[in-house]
């Protein structure tokens, strides 16, 4: 009777994931490329599938899971302000998002605050914040750095540095100029009459981990103070504590020269901890260029997100969380480059700060041979097998992203599973020569 209700079940679980599966194909627009992963709940760094198998999540919903999944205080801030205010629209004053503005300057610089709900809306608040800047001497145009990613709207994509994200969507809008990343000499090259602002993420996240040097930070100030150019931080990926400071060009430039302040900073996924909220943080000598008019959100900083970023703000400094992204953080990397010593034909690169963490297969690997899917997909495969979720970056990178309570021995349970689909591919090479 018992094997038989397993059985029961199992068949139902697959009858459930099937027809979830046909509603998507169904229904669904099919601009994803879905993992065939039906995810039905979370608790903490762990998810459930419709199966009942479980995953430690080490993506974290690609870092906006900031908290894990079904954090009890952000449930409690949901439903406490949900009794009071949802909604107002912009056009009255809220107390959640008077207070949450004054907690992203205080942990930025003197400056102000406009509310949206995601990082594409944010970054299209920079591209406007430019250009209303450069209006009156007729400059528009944006430099930014090949492999970088600014969301997908269609300023975002021309904005963005790789050439799949901008597939059949030209004619492209104007005003963007590519230029090497980490490279100096060339926006300076690059700056035109029409040049207004400089345009990176300190680490870009969607190309596999790429991490801005302080040189290049300081040295980015320094060229738009002397162009009179706007400096811009894309920080939707790497910021909020992610790497151990609330900004990752805080964390870059700790050790050394700190007077890089940018004059505005695109912010969104882990901010809400999974509800949607985005933000663009300007510098007070700016804040009038945005004025009554010019930029609006309907949904941009309502009492119910706000009140959810607040509450995850609270969580994060009260358990020192920042200090956990970094301590975790760097057991990670150690451990990662070990294994990367030991299997340098899998391995070719370990690189990060805090939780956010690339991990670069050598792309050649005759077992990646065997399947037409990209090796980060690959091996994003293998882990789902081991129970872990990470996210695939570029072409042979897999992103950890995970919460910033994610503990030690959760740090652990990923870095067995990630060891042994590395031994895996190094032992399917030993077979074959």
């Amino acid at each position: 009777m018992k094997a038989r209700s397993s059985e029961t079940r199992q068949e139902f679980a697959r009858n459930t994931t099937n027809s979830i599966r046909e509603l998507f194909e169904q229904y669904v627009v099919p601009s994803y490329a879905r993992f065939d992963l039906v995810l039905e709940r979370g608790q903490g760094s762990h998810v459930w599938d419709a199966n009942g198998k479980r995953y430690l999540d080490l993506g974290g919903g690609i870092a906006v899971c900031a908290l894990g999944h079904a954090h009890p205080e952000i449930t409690e801030a949901l439903i406490e302000q949900s009794k009071k205010l949802v909604h107002t629209s912009n056009l009255y004053y809220t107390e959640p998002q008077a207070r949450l503005a004054k907690r992203i300057v205080d942990l930025t610089a003197p400056g102000r605050i406009f509310f949206c709900n995601s990082g594409a809306e944010a970054n299209e608040g920079l591209f406007k914040l430019a250009r209303k800047f450069g209006q009156d001497q007729g400059r528009y145009e944006i430099i930014t750095a090949f492999d970088s990613f600014h969301g997908r709207t269609l300023a975002g994509i021309a904005a963005t540095g790789q050439t799949k994200v901008k597939k059949g969507f030209d004619p492209a809008v104007a005003g963007f100029k590519h230029v090497p990343f980490n490279d100096l000499d060339a926006p300076r090259a690059a700056i035109t009459k029409s040049t207004v602002a400089i345009l990176v993420e300190p680490i870009q996240g969607e190309s596999g981990v790429m991490m801005a040097t302080p040189e290049y930070l300081i040295g980015l100030r320094k060229l738009c103070d002397e162009q009179n150019l706007l400096l811009l931080f894309d920080e939707v990926q790497a910021g909020h504590f992610r790497t151990g400071k609330f900004h990752s060009w805080q964390r870059i430039l700790e050790d050394g020269e700190t007077d890089s302040l940018p004059d505005g900073i695109s912010m969104a996924k882990g901010l809400g901890g999974g509800f949607p909220i985005g933000a663009l943080w300007v510098r007070e000598k700016l804040a009038d260029v945005l004025s009554a008019g010019t930029h609006a959100s309907t949904f941009g900083g309502t009492p119910l997100a706000c009140a959810v970023a607040l509450r995850v703000l609270d969580v994060v400094e009260r358990n020192d969380l920042a200090a956990n992204a970094r301590r975790i953080g760097e057991l990670l990397i150690d451990r990662l480059r070990r294994m990367q010593g030991k299997y340098p034909r899998v391995v070719r690169e370990v690189r990060g700060l805090g939780l956010m963490i690339g991990i670069e297969f050598q792309p050649d690997l005759r077992a990646f041979a065997r399947e037409q899917k990209s090796p980060a997909i690959q091996v994003v495969d293998r882990l789902h097998e081991k129970g872990v979720l990470t996210v695939p970056a570029a072409t042979s990178v897999i992103r950890l992203l995970p919460p910033l309570n994610l503990s030690e021995s959760e740090a652990d349970e990923g870095l067995h599973a990630i060891e042994e689909v590395i031994a895996a591919f190094a032992e399917q090479e030993q077979e074959k020569e």
